[in-house]
């Protein structure tokens, strides 16, 4: 997808919501709902949900034998609850606060800018709380860079995994990336080999009982590929293409139907519910998943992630 584009940003200073409009894209930020609550493309909708910070991967077989559940089950209520402290707006590099009614009777109904920040600051429900900072950046370009910076605090357990988390309105096609080859993790990725891959079955690995699968580890881009709406009036619809780039550093994800806490739910593949979204995870870091046993073994040490400290990535929306 080419996100070239030499025009300035339109900015809408909604009541509720935060709107910036360039060629070939629309974008909303919600107060309310505290993220992003629209990216649209070409005028095809790409979000069902605003993205959140994701602390939980499913169970596994290991995880299971050895405990970790019950060591670190707090972090499935926080996956699953998080609250919005604060949110700011920055546009080209002046802070607009909180721009919301009646405060955004200052603005015209549209206002041209170079870039647009949007910071979302949350608060976890664990015990004790920690910070996660979600930061947007829309260039001009139509490219959103997104920041994304949990805040280490003493005496929480150890993290499942630490991510962005993207719920798309229908069930992806397929999705291609540049990576490693397979189901890779931390731990489990020795074997696997660079290159670009296609998938086409966005199905559970079938264990006799559902559980955590389908992780790509050392991403370079993926690129998700849709051609349903939620829009049943739409009759022109052609295949639409998200695409996920790295920066600096490369990600981990996983594409699948379900979010962790559906797959947790379901102790046989028929509980599930019907494949019908699509479930795009973007990790900064993820947990290993043993394998030396399932009678009690920890992960390795090298393949624990200590929430008592902090984890910082970022990658871009294209």
């Amino acid at each position: 997808m080419d996100c070239t584009n030499k025009k300035s940003l339109r900015v809408t200073y909604g009541d509720f919501t935060l709107g910036v409009h360039g060629e070939g894209f629309d974008y909303i930020f919600s107060y309310a709902q505290a993220g992003l609550e629209s990216i649209v493309k070409n005028g095809y909708e790409w979000l069902y949900r605003c993205p959140k910070p994701t602390f939980w991967r499913a169970l596994t077989d290991n995880d299971r034998g050895s405990g970790f559940q019950m060591k670190s089950g707090s972090w499935l209520a926080a996956d699953m609850f998080i609250n919005c402290k604060d949110i700011e707006v920055i546009m080209d590099g002046i802070s607009q606060g909180k721009p919301c009614a009646p405060a955004n009777n200052r603005y015209g109904g549209d206002v041209d800018a170079k870039e647009i920040v949007v910071k979302y600051t949350y608060e976890t429900i664990t015990n004790p709380s920690t910070i996660v900072h979600v930061t947007y950046t829309v260039k001009e370009t139509g490219k959103i860079m997104v920041e994304v910076h949990y805040v280490g605090a003493n005496g929480l357990p150890q993290l499942p995994v630490f991510g962005m988390r993207f719920i798309m309105p229908t069930l992806a096609d397929k999705y291609i990336y540049k990576g490693l080859s397979g189901e890779t993790y931390p731990d489990r990725k020795a074997g696997a080999a660079e290159g670009v891959y296609e998938i086409k079955d966005l199905s559970l690995t079938p264990y006799l009982v559902p559980q955590e699968c389908g992780m790509r580890m050392d991403t370079e881009w993926v690129e998700v590929t849709r051609h349903t709406s939620l829009d049943n009036s739409r009759k022109d619809i052609s295949v639409q293409t998200l695409r996920i780039e790295k920066t600096e550093q490369t990600f981990a994800f996983s594409c699948l139907p379900y979010t962790a806490s559906e797959i947790e739910n379901a102790t046989h593949h028929e509980e599930l519910p019907p494949a019908r979204r699509t479930v795009l995870c973007v990790y900064g870091a993820v947990r290993g998943v043993g394998g030396i046993d399932s009678w009690g073994s920890d992960v390795e040490n090298a393949y624990h992630i200590s929430a008592e400290e902090d984890i910082t990535y970022s990658f871009v929306i294209c």
